[in-house]
């Protein structure tokens, strides 16, 4: 494995259990994609520094079981927004 990728791994699993970001957080913030971030845990870090590995793991799984709520919350605020706006639209005219 190249000296840069295994850098970037241990990179990965600091940050992931430093901030408790997600998959997609570490994605973006590292400029790669969600499946390397995944790679990059679970393969590569795991050879290279397992009990790295193994916590930056246990972030992602609660990550992975609050999702859902995440979501629900992020599309009432969707809905909320939506309804407000509307709501100022009617007072207008």
């Amino acid at each position: 494995m190249k000296e840069y990728i295994e850098e970037r791994a241990v990179e990965i699993g600091n940050y992931i259990i430093e901030t408790k970001a997600t998959v997609r957080q570490t994605a973006k913030k590292f400029g790669i994609s969600k499946s390397t971030v995944h790679k990059d845990v679970t393969t590569r870090l795991a050879s290279l520094n397992p009990v790295l590995a193994s916590q930056a793991r246990a972030v992602l799984e609660v990550n992975k079981s609050e999702r859902h709520i995440r979501g629900g919350l992020a599309t009432r605020e969707k809905y909320l927004h939506q309804h407000m706006l509307e709501n100022n639209l009617h007072k207008k005219i």
